[in-house]
């Protein structure tokens, strides 16, 4: 469970070796063993920006992500550290610490692209960490927000155009938070003092003109504004003397700045009560072997050469979880027909009366533990399963009834049948004798309980097994006429022909419920999966309305600001997702 994951320190979860990027298997295990939903905080930045130091105080520490103390970047790859959730009970929080970017010995910055993608698509909080203010060469340095849509796809087959259309990102991208370091300005814009967040949104203004300098400067801001419409900032005072920075994580608190402390504290309360669970579109709550398959999607994707693509990464999971939810689902079914069942049933009603609501129970295991099932392709293959267990269980039935019948029929019968390798129905008379004793044994065997469905025809197949001797005793018994003996094979030959019957109306019985059980089955899987159809449909619908209404907040903006194209744009956007919601479409995963 995620509660008794305690991780010592942070352990590598993805290798960045200069020329590939690989996954750690010791860090796949970690995650293996969460179940429990996870909360996801990565940070990216330049490298000695002071990016380690929060995520140590994002885990309660001293200690623990590397810091380092030379111009040389620590951190490479990315890294993992995952414990309890300090705010949220049966939550496990994720905090993933990425190399610096940019780093001189690196030469290649390609994979600096990739740590940052991953890091936004891993994450449910993306926190930017940077020195200083706001400024152009601090926008010019997050080139790599602009670069996303080259990086990442939202679906299979490309269908977006760039930023102006980000409706696809927008459900799936995280809260984009900004962190900036050794911030010693006063926090005033035109005279008049403003809050951090203000700071932010006006940092994030447009500049008007069509120019190239003009669309340049307009990007990464545009980037921003479209990607991540949830925005946060903190602004951080220097912690210490200059000196002192290289010891950062061996200083008291009260050696640092007292603004500093105080600042960090603000920072560490905010990203801990208000990062949300990671989500995948659908409000698929991620947990920790979730979270590993993501890793193993988007990181083997970028091995191949090809884009992390959030619609497949989201297939390719819901092929594992749906198969293992069809098993799951299998498993239940099992244990609770073993559970409830006591072979022999008397009667095929029976069984199927006590499968019907262990098959519902199974049907809503599924369900609860799969999504994205395209064409219902694991729900038939659980379906197939359903009835292939449930045929399973009835020839266990048949075949336990006709086991306990045998030896019923050996017990009560077997004296019968030694008094006949006796001789005793050897004699005048005796034909009939065997028939009393005969018919005393059937009503006993009759009486016996808990021979169940097989019964009759057993105790037919056995007569019909004896068949020669009654014959045999009928043709000797000398006190029998050739008369009386045609009647008594008239008799005996119209008795088996009323059994026959019999066994046939029982077997036209037991198909016409078979086909019965066929269609409530059917119906059973039809109901269950319109209900979640519903929900999904509920939850996908509501994701819109918080995309369009992300989208309102930002068109206002622009008209605010003056920019009528950019305005307009979102209005086409916004129009689409109407259109798409009032449909029944969907336009994101």
């Amino acid at each position: 469970m995620a509660s008794e994951i305690h991780m010592k320190g942070p352990v590598c979860l993805i290798k960045n070796s200069g020329e590939q990027l690989e996954v750690y298997q010791e860090a796949l295990e970690i995650l293996s063993a969460i179940q429990n939903p996870v909360v996801v905080v990565a940070i990216v930045g330049f490298y000695h920006t002071g990016k380690s130091y929060l995520m140590n105080k994002l885990a309660g520490k001293q200690k623990g992500f590397s810091l380092g103390s030379t111009v040389q970047s620590h951190t490479k790859g990315i890294w993992m550290w995952c414990m309890p959730h300090p705010q949220k009970p049966e939550h496990t929080l994720v905090l993933l610490d990425t190399e610096g970017l940019e780093d001189i010995e690196k030469g290649d910055n390609q994979n600096d692209c990739w740590i940052f993608a991953l890091a936004v698509l891993l994450s449910s909080t993306f926190i930017y960490n940077s020195i200083g203010t706001i400024n152009q060469q601090a926008m010019d340095q997050l080139h790599y927000v602009t670069e996303l849509t080259d990086l990442i796809k939202s679906k299979s087959s490309p269908d977006q155009s760039g930023i102006d259309d980000s409706a696809n990102f927008v459900g799936f991208f995280p809260t984009f938070v900004w962190t900036l370091r050794d911030f010693s300005l006063e926090l005033e814009v035109n005279g008049k003092p403003v809050t951090s967040d203000e700071y932010l949104e006006h940092s994030l203004t447009l500049k008007k003109g069509a120019d190239k300098k003009s669309k340049s400067f307009n990007e990464p801001r545009l980037c921003i504004r479209k990607f991540f419409p949830k925005r946060k900032c903190f602004i951080f005072d220097r912690p210490a003397q200059r000196k002192q920075l290289s010891k950062l994580e061996t200083l008291r608190e009260e050696e640092l700045c007292r603004e500093f402390v105080e600042q960090v504290a603000e920072f560490t309360s905010y990203i801990l009560s208000y990062s949300s669970v990671k989500t995948l579109s659908g409000g698929i709550i991620v947990n920790g072997p979730r979270l590993k398959s993501l890793v193993q999607t988007y990181v083997g994707a970028i091995s191949n050469g090809s884009l992390p693509c959030m619609e497949n990464a989201v297939l390719t999971l819901a092929q594992i979880e749906n198969s293992a939810a069809v098993q799951k689902a299998i498993t239940h079914y099992e244990e609770q027909m073993n559970q409830k069942i006591q072979m022999p049933t008397e009667t095929l009603q029976e069984l199927l009366d006590l499968h019907r609501p262990i098959e519902s129970e199974a049907i809503e295991v599924f369900l609860k533990n799969s999504f994205k099932d395209v064409d219902q392709k694991f729900q038939t293959e659980l379906g197939n399963l359903l009835v292939a267990k449930r045929d399973a269980f009835i020839k266990k039935n048949m075949d336990v009834s006709s086991a306990r019948c045998s030896d019923l029929l050996e017990d009560i019968f077997g004296p019968l049948e030694e008094e006949v390798k006796l001789g005793t129905f050897s004699k005048p008379g005796g034909y009939y004798l065997f028939l009393q004793m005969r018919q005393e044994l059937e009503k006993k065997y009759n009486q016996a309980p808990g021979k169940g469905l097989q019964a009759e025809a057993m105790l037919k197949n056995y007569f019909d097994s004896k068949a020669d001797v009654v014959e045999t005793l009928l043709q000797t018994d000398q006190s029998l006429t050739e008369a009386a003996k045609e009647v008594e094979e008239e008799r005996t030959k119209a008795e088996a022909a009323e059994a026959a019957n019999r066994e046939l109306e029982k077997k036209q019985k037991e198909l016409k419920l078979m086909m019965q059980q066929k269609e409530r089955s059917y119906q059973e899987h039809v109901k269950k999966l319109t209900e979640k159809m519903k929900d999904e449909q509920k939850q996908l619908l509501a994701e819109q309305e918080n995309i369009i209404a992300a989208k309102l907040r930002e068109q206002e903006k622009f008209l605010k600001e003056g920019f009528e194209n950019e305005s307009k744009k979102l209005i086409r956007e916004i129009d689409t997702l109407k259109q798409n919601k009032s449909s029944g479409k969907c336009t994101i995963l």
